[in-house]
């Protein structure tokens, strides 16, 4: 059915989103030819439009910076009308299908997608789609890609511009993955495709087409430390002063949290950082806000996230439970320090939503109580962690124990 004759459940003329790569018209399906040729409007990048042929002859709108806000206000000025929007590739993958979907709902899109840069890097480098990592640094700091980085790992960046190549070498040598083997390709499936190689230790190429993937098999340099996606980084992983939920206790607080994809956590008391960040890093889904009154600690924890790979971490300074007030709601709460605050934990209970979970670590006898009278009123487990060290005693070897840490976890029922 043409993009003329199609109409969405409503009787609205639906939107038609038309993928288009480096090849421009030459690549496109007849469907998307006979979409764009029937078009009364045309929005796109600059640069998509100016691929069309003059046959296309609809009025051509190139987006407004900065773009996400100006979607609502185009689709109500040419609603009624024969509009196409060009997306690169498939508009769903990283791209403006997404946005559309959301504002304009998917019964008003008719989607015709285009194969994706990173179907065709897998295809030039013969890396099995599957089994790549993708990672967009379009309108994302280059600090998002440390969180994928691991050994042998096969990793697609898409790219912000011609510059992003030069910042993921970079990038790559500041976290001892120096020798790690980087391909830029240009242009995928256009005229002027073209490959660049080398090395992020002695990478040197100047900037080049700003259309781009960065292909990277990562290798880390003699010393790098292994930093897995499962909680329990090693302590030193993170900058802290001392105030910081030690690893094996740690990996015990993420796994009663139990993160899943998409949830939000609130980590109070965040001292350096390490449960909200080690929870964005079990899923790149996965969203935290750190809360902590202390502003030099405030700052450590905003570096500590960026260094491990999770710059999206919102760090929050002030007292809780005051500093609650304009969050969004959590689906889960860890309470690490500041127990004691006048009514923090009933207000941390109350904002939960149901299947919401709380779980709270101390270790003094004063928030020990707290957390026993709220395991009376709310149910759950009562947990008392203790972590002992093998050091050395004189000529021979035995255990030091570390203060035991009193855990409490529970999950919110209606």
């Amino acid at each position: 059915m043409s993009s003329a004759a199609a109409h969405s459940d409503d009787g609205a003329v639906p939107v038609t989103v038309v993928g288009i790569g480096a090849d421009g018209w030459t690549g496109l399906s007849t469907g998307a030819r006979e979409a764009l040729l029937g078009a009364e409007v045309v929005i796109g990048a600059a640069r998509q439009l100016g691929l069309l042929p003059p046959e296309c002859g609809g009025e051509r709108v190139a987006w407004p910076s900065p773009l996400r806000p100006a979607v609502p206000g185009l689709l109500d000025r040419y609603a009624g009308r024969r509009v196409c929007v060009l997306a690169s590739g498939d508009p769903m993958f990283f791209g403006i299908g997404r946005t559309l979907t959301e504002v304009a709902g998917a019964g008003r899109l008719r989607i015709l997608p285009h194969p994706s840069s990173v179907s065709y890097a897998c295809a030039r480098l013969g890396w099995p789609l599957e089994e790549t990592e993708v990672v967009s640094l379009v309108g994302r700091p280059v600090a998002a890609l440390a969180a994928a980085l691991h050994a042998r790992g096969r990793l697609l960046v898409l790219s912000a511009g011609a510059a992003t190549p030069a910042e993921v070498a970079a990038l790559l040598r500041d976290r001892g993955y120096g020798p790690s083997r980087m391909r830029v390709l240009e242009n995928l499936g256009g005229e002027r495709e073209r490959q660049l190689t080398g090395v992020a230790t002695t990478w040197s190429h100047p900037a080049g087409d700003p259309l781009n993937v960065v292909a990277v098999e990562c290798a880390p340099a003699e010393g790098t430390p292994r930093l897995p996606n499962t909680p329990g980084l090693p302590d030193e992983s993170f900058e802290h002063d001392g105030q910081l939920t030690k690893r094996h206790v740690r990996a015990m607080t993420l796994a009663a949290l139990a993160p899943t994809p998409g949830e939000l956590l609130w980590d109070i008391g965040a001292g350096s950082g390490s449960i909200g960040i080690e929870w964005m890093r079990t899923h790149r889904g996965c969203r935290a806000i750190a809360v902590e009154r202390d502003p030099v600690r405030a700052e450590r924890v905003a570096r500590n996230a960026e260094r491990l790979g999770v710059p999206g971490l919102r760090v929050v300074t002030g007292r809780a439970p005051d500093a609650l007030a304009e969050l969004p709601t959590p689906d889960a709460v860890f309470i690490g320090g500041g127990a004691t605050a006048p009514g923090l934990l009933d207000r941390c209970w109350e904002a939960l939503p149901s299947g919401g979970r709380l779980v709270a670590n101390t270790v003094t006898l004063e928030s020990e109580a707290l957390l026993a009278d709220h395991y009376r009123r709310y149910g759950g487990e009562l947990v008392r962690i203790g972590v002992s060290h093998a050091v050395p005693v004189g000529g021979f070897t035995g255990w030091r124990q570390a203060m035991p840490v009193t855990q409490w976890v529970a999950t919110k029922h209606g």
